[in-house]
């Protein structure tokens, strides 16, 4: 059974960060929108779907959901822009990132 991960930008500018299974992104986007999911998004509505990615297996779909909760404001709003260089450059270690180029800077 498909599964999948979807990020959605809260009315307040924030990010909400879930996955589902077996579900219509399009029906659990507007459970979000109506309300009728009581928690992190209830008061923070209206939200828009930003990200999404499907998944052939849930534990792969919750293992990135837990990964994405746990990454900065810069590198979510990367990850939405699909800049998968600046993705890569956010993963590194701030050492490491000092050391190496910026490819926002980079010609």
């Amino acid at each position: 059974m498909t599964a999948f991960v979807d990020m959605l930008r809260c009315a307040d500018g924030s990010y909400y960060v879930g996955s589902a299974r077996g579900e219509s992104l399009d029906g659990r986007l507007a459970e979000h929108q109506a309300g009728t999911r009581i928690g992190y998004t209830y008061h923070r509505r209206p939200v828009t779907l930003v990200y999404a990615e499907w998944f052939d297996r849930t534990t792969d779909a919750i293992a990135m959901e837990r990964r994405i909760k746990c990454w900065s404001r810069a590198k979510k709003e990367v990850l939405i822009a699909e800049d998968w260089d600046r993705v890569q450059f956010l993963a590194r270690r701030p050492s490491a990132r000092a050391r190496a180029p910026n490819p926002t800077t980079s010609s």
